[in-house]
């Protein structure tokens, strides 16, 4: 039941990241208009080989260290704040209707697909907060099951951002226009509550490990 819910929550988690515009989204609808559906995966493809080495980073990092309470709770503490204030700020954007997909795209790419999903991910603050607090208390949860549980939260992670991305691309490639700015605040703001949710949940298993 664990290795679902981490599967499960992090595929959730790493969904709700995803769909908010910033520079990878960007990417993806500007190269989906000229690559077509193939510019979604082959992005995340980048997106994974600059993701793979932070996690086993953490993995050599944390490993020794997560017997300690006061390390699992701070880090998990740390990672629901974060958590909370995503879910809170997405969520009075969808709610204020001031986030919409027509922003982003336009931008032309100098280097390959692959290339650019690593270099715009590597690049921008937002992805490497999310791995020093949300992402390390991920890591942290699922080392308790071991290999097994590494590979459901970074499959769970992965297939999230293939998953969107894909979609988008195929939406941009397409011409359709059926994910409207109504639909996308809806999810959104479906997602922003999944977070604080999850936040909150992260939150007080930290501090039962401070006070355990």
């Amino acid at each position: 039941m664990e290795l679902a819910l981490i599967f499960g929550t992090s595929f959730l988690a790493g969904l709700s990241g995803a769909i908010v515009p910033g520079p990878l989204l960007t990417v993806a609808i500007d190269e989906s208009t000229r690559r077509g559906f193939r510019a979604g995966p082959l992005l995340v493809v980048g997106h994974g080989l600059i993701e793979a080495p932070v996690v086993l980073a953490l993995v050599l990092g944390l490993s020794h260290l997560i017997q300690g309470s006061l390390v699992a709770g701070t880090i998990g503490v740390l990672g629901g704040v974060v958590l909370l204030w995503m879910g809170y700020g997405m969520g009075r954007q969808a709610w204020r209707g001031t986030i919409s997909l027509k922003g982003a795209g336009g931008i032309r790419q100098g280097p390959g697909t692959v290339t650019a999903g690593a270099l715009v991910s590597a690049a921008n603050p937002y992805w490497l907060l999310w791995w020093a607090t949300v992402g390390a208390a991920y890591v942290t949860w699922s080392l308790q099951w071991g290999t097994l549980g590494l590979a459901l939260f970074f499959g769970g992670h992965i297939l999230s951002d293939l998953g969107w991305y894909s979609l988008v691309a195929a939406l941009v490639a397409t011409g359709r226009r059926l994910l409207t700015d109504k639909v996308y605040r809806g999810l959104i703001l479906v997602c922003a509550l999944f977070l604080v949710g999850l936040g909150v949940s992260f939150v007080t298993s930290g501090v039962a490990s401070l006070w355990g």
